[in-house]
């Protein structure tokens, strides 16, 4: 077999193969949303005290609930790189901020949020960079996954005016090792998610 016969077969198989990639990625996707996503309906989650606060007369009445579409501000816990994450992982953050109702705690501030990676693609030559697709899909509270909705799109950043002129002054050869920068999701980026879902609520009694 010649090498212009083999480099034949190599390109004509390529397709075959990044198909078969997309459809792995799309699965392994799928089976990770499955694992952290929400079940069924809410339980009532039971009110509670701010920090600080140990006692009180609630200003929500017992027929309240946790409307859908309620904003959670989320924080990461630890980075999310494209040069490690592949389409699947699945990675856990908390919420930063007290979810309130009235005067009372519905979802306490350090209360974990589930993550997984929905799409990625590494970084390559002529300084393309990468990119990242991640959602949140549920916090979990007292045993029981609420749903929240989060989609997010991170893009390797950089000097770019400087990474494009670097390609043009290497040509066309020398632009195959000029490569772009990975998408990175620091620790500690706030994200603003939404409840999907009605959440009901007990409301403890005056005391």
């Amino acid at each position: 077999m010649t090498a212009a016969t083999a480099a034949a077969l190599v390109l004509a198989s390529t397709p075959a193969l990044a198909k078969e990639k997309v459809d792995k990625d799309q699965a392994k996707v799928a089976a990770s949303i499955a694992k952290i996503s929400a079940e069924g309906t809410v339980s009532p989650v039971a009110l509670t005290w701010p920090t600080g606060v140990t006692s009180g007369t609630p200003t929500v009445d017992a027929s309240a609930v946790l409307p859908s579409n309620t904003e959670i501000v989320i924080k990461m816990n630890s980075e999310l790189s494209s040069k490690k994450a592949r389409p699947g992982d699945i990675f856990v953050a908390s919420v930063s901020q007290d979810v309130m109702l009235g005067n009372m705690v519905v979802i306490p501030r350090g209360t974990a949020a589930n993550g997984v990676v929905t799409y990625r693609t590494g970084k390559g030559s002529f300084g393309k960079s990468a990119k990242m697709n991640y959602e949140i899909r549920s916090v979990e509270l007292n045993g029981q996954r609420i749903p929240v909705s989060g989609q997010f799109r991170q893009e390797g950043s950089g000097n770019t005016g400087a990474t494009v002129g670097a390609v043009a002054a290497a040509g066309l050869i020398g632009g195959l090792f000029v490569t772009g920068r990975s998408a990175v999701v620091e620790a500690g980026r706030e994200l603003k998610v939404h409840t999907t879902a009605v959440v009901p609520v007990s409301v403890p009694a005056a005391n």
